[in-house]
């Protein structure tokens, strides 16, 4: 428990002490999850951007600080170095590099702000808006709805799943979330998958990519990067069919993931779909459908 600093030794505490020096105990405690603390104990103060800047310009003087936003995070400063994002405490001690999900709206805040920051990076498309943004400007072609897989290598895709299942070729980004529940859906009829992995969301999920690419078993690490797990940086490995899939996506105008291509006669089904209808999909009785589906 965590008493009041200016309390003697010898003296015993207020009883209306006690319940804040508890809270202190807990927030303290909490610290042990990552940023916790510091967004409790800096909510009530205004943000510094200034004071953010300066801090981490002596804590990283090698990393360029483009933008500092302190409002709407629960107390938390997102940092923008270039093309990519972290997070501090408005005091910043505590950086906190990942993913932050406003768990009301059931939005992905990074990925938002990730596709803000690359435009360019969206090699295989993201998410867009269904309008043009601006109105002289003509809407994106839609994408294929059969593909010809003949000229991808098989260096650019991580296999899993029984043999004698139902053949699945797989689009993707690891940090997708429609992604991972499609890898569940897909896992629960028995298909075989081709995983080819694309990077919609910029320069992190080509290097998760290419850590499960170039992991020892690259069928596990898969598995473990959906989970969240941190993967180990193993050693460099041939990437170029990371490239080749990329450039098939763009070609192919794949405006997000996972997008899934039936190898029999190359038709394409975009978004997540339950179990039942990705049966009927890849056993070939039923063809795409332009419903709208659920993408990462």
């Amino acid at each position: 428990m965590i008493l009041d600093a200016n309390l003697s030794p010898k003296r015993k505490a207020p009883r209306w002490i006690l319940p804040a020096a508890a809270i202190a105990s807990l927030i303290a405690l909490s610290a042990a999850t990552g940023w916790a603390a510091a967004s409790l104990a800096s909510t009530t103060k205004a943000a510094d951007t200034d004071t953010v800047k300066k801090a981490l310009e002596l804590r990283l003087p090698k990393t360029p600080i483009t933008q500092i936003d302190c409002k709407g995070i629960g107390g938390l400063c997102e940092v923008a170095s270039k093309s990519t994002l972290f997070y501090v405490d408005r005091a910043a001690r505590y950086l906190v590099i990942g993913r932050v999900y406003d768990m009301e709206t059931r939005q992905d805040l990074t990925a938002a702000r990730l596709l803000e920051l690359n435009p360019d990076l969206l090699t295989a498309g993201a998410p867009r808006s269904a309008e043009p943004q601006d109105r002289g400007q003509q809407a994106p072609r839609a994408a294929a709805t059969k593909v010809s897989l003949a000229g991808l290598p098989a260096n650019g895709a991580i296999t899993w799943g029984p043999p004698n299942g139902l053949k699945a070729v797989v689009f993707s980004d690891f940090n997708c979330g429609y992604c991972k529940k499609l890898e569940e859906e897909l896992k629960a009829i028995g298909a075989r998958v081709e995983e080819r992995p694309i990077s919609i969301f910029g320069p992190e999920s080509r290097r998760e990519a290419e850590r499960v690419l170039c992991a020892p078993r690259p069928d596990l690490a898969l598995r473990l990067a959906y989970a969240g797990t941190a993967l180990a940086n193993p050693k460099p490995c041939d990437t170029s069919g990371l490239d080749a899939n990329e450039a098939f996506a763009k070609a192919n105008r794949f405006m997000g993931t996972p997008v899934i291509v039936r190898p029999s006669d190359g038709a394409v089904l975009e978004g997540y779909r339950p179990a039942h209808v990705l049966r009927a999909f890849l056993s070939g009785k039923t063809a795409p459908t332009p419903t709208p589906t659920k993408k990462g």
